[in-house]
């Protein structure tokens, strides 16, 4: 650690201005092209300022022996504080991109460039072929339906998204605690090494005191895996449950993302129905080797599955030998009594594995997941999940944790379900006031209504002329297994947009489907 003298003799050297250090023309140009700073940006001069010597240096934008404007001319011509720029050289300086030459100026250290090798880029042309593409890859997840939705979402004034997040529904001062408290010597000392293939024993035990007992599960410590969302749990069950022709059984209309992760293993996609207590029982639910199912809040339906529903299947899933997966995204959104235990809750068999996700109740962003089930099946998906991804990043997973055990997430659960449950009477209303001839299975809960409309609608192309009014929808024929799916369903997201918006967004749309059909 440097002494004060040293730091402060060096201060002394930066404060000092260089002469003709900004009076040669070509060098003031190449300043006023590299250094400009933006006062409408959410961050610090100095921070900024750092910023653009950095990216100048790294891109070979800077010479080598030209030196840097002095700190009383650069803040000049930034219209900045002098000390800014101080503090910006001085950072650099400890970091290793400047050196300060005593009477001569700041210039860069050339040490920080060796080892990169400089060529020009290849250019392909007509005297080489470009790869075949076509035969050299296998197959094409591009081409599956997926959901779609524009990354600018937040800009329209009706986002019926679902699965999006209204900004201001974020904890931001309680997360930033987390953060904070995430960055201490100890925590970082503890989150940096590689894990190899374990995760964060704080988050371990958060789900096992926090978020499994909400929902009727206890498992031990190796009967659960953290994975990179609930998306990444799906795949690698996949991987390791599907083969070509395994019998897998699909609620239909379903997720289908889940549809589309399962495809890419050619098994015999089984459609299952859903009515008002949700996957139907027969014959096909019979004949799978395994069921992905969304008793919650059934995906896209909203539907609950009940308790007698669950309990036969259950009951069919230990005499078909079948197994299941449960995911139980928003489970926790419940706005009419008590929420169904879940699948899990009820396994006297050790068939059920359970899928969750943080991302619905915390940020879609996160992208942390977990896994429960039994510990042969555990063993299995941890070394798997090695082989892709080692483990979810240590530090993530420790804000998590944390965020947990100082009781901010069951506390956002709290508001989320006052907040949603507004959201999903003023859309109800809504609905039924402009679009009184639709239908809809009733919901006790989840973020977002599933309509059937008119039998003559196309919802795809609602879609694309809501968008031209503002309003983003996502039509129900992505979620339906069959080649040529009904047109006339749509999925209303409510956890994107404000109560106050709803209300006008549903006049418009109901307004827009009367003019289609």
């Amino acid at each position: 650690m440097k002494g004060t003298g040293y730091n402060r003799a060096r201060l002394d050297l930066l404060m000092r201005p260089i002469p003709g250090a900004m009076q040669n023309r070509s060098d003031n140009m190449m300043w006023n092209r590299l250094f400009r700073i933006c006062k409408d940006r959410k961050i610090s001069y100095q921070r900024q300022l750092r910023e653009m010597i950095v990216s100048s240096i790294l891109d070979d934008k800077l010479p080598l022996e030209v030196p840097l404007p002095s700190s009383r001319e650069l803040a000049r011509h930034l219209g900045i504080a002098r000390n800014t720029v101080v503090l910006a050289y001085q950072q650099l300086i400890d970091e290793g991109y400047l050196v300060a030459r005593e009477r001569s100026g700041y210039y860069i250290d050339k040490t920080m460039l060796a080892g990169r090798v400089r060529v020009e880029p290849l250019k392909l042309d007509g005297a080489h072929e470009p790869p075949d593409w076509e035969r050299h890859i296998k197959f094409h997840p591009s081409r599956q339906r997926n959901i779609i939705k524009p990354p600018d979402w937040k800009k329209y004034p009706y986002p019926f998204l679902f699965g999006q997040l209204d900004p201001k529904l974020f904890p931001v001062a309680d997360w930033r605690e987390c953060c904070r408290q995430a960055l201490s010597v100890s925590d970082i000392r503890d989150v940096t090494p590689d894990r190899i293939d374990t995760d964060d024993p704080l988050l371990i035990e958060q789900i096992q005191a926090r978020i499994l007992p909400r929902r009727g599960v206890w498992a031990a410590r190796d009967e659960i895996l953290i994975t990179m969302g609930a998306q990444q749990a799906l795949y690698i069950l996949a991987d390791l449950l599907i083969e070509q022709g395994t019998r897998v059984g699909m609620e239909n209309p379903g997720y289908p993302d889940a549809r589309n992760i399962f495809e890419l293993k050619l098994p015999k996609m089984v459609p299952l129905a859903v009515d008002e207590q949700g996957v139907v029982p027969g014959k096909d639910l019979n004949s799978c080797d395994f069921v992905y199912t969304t008793p919650s809040h059934q995906s896209p339906t909203t539907v609950t599955m009940s308790l007698p529903r669950r309990e036969h299947l259950l009951k069919q899933a230990e005499k078909r030998d079948f197994l299941i997966i449960e995911d139980d995204y928003e489970s926790e959104i419940n706005f009419v009594g008590e929420p169904t235990p879940a699948l899990k809750s009820l396994d006297a068999t050790a068939r059920v594995i359970y899928v969750g996700s943080l991302s619905k109740t915390l940020a879609p962003g996160l992208r942390l997941g977990y896994m429960v089930a039994s510990k042969p099946l555990i063993r299995e998906a941890r070394a798997l999940r090695r082989l892709m991804v080692r483990h979810p990043p240590a530090n993530n997973q420790r804000i998590v944790a944390l965020f947990l055990s100082m009781g901010h997430h069951d506390s956002l659960i709290h508001r989320l379900s006052q907040t949603y449950k507004e959201r999903w009477q003023v859309m109800g209303e809504a609905l039924n006031r402009y679009l009184p001839e639709s239908s809809r299975i009733p919901s006790f809960g989840g973020t977002s209504y599933w309509v059937e409309g008119p039998s003559g609608l196309d919802t795809r192309k609602l879609k694309d002329r809501a968008r031209e009014e503002g309003i983003l929808i996502e039509s129900g024929d992505i979620c339906y297994m069959q080649a040529e799916p009904p047109q006339n369903y749509i999925r209303l997201g409510y956890s994107s947009i404000e109560a106050g918006q709803i209300d006008a967004g549903i006049k418009k749309l109901a307004a827009l489907i009367h003019e289609i059909v």
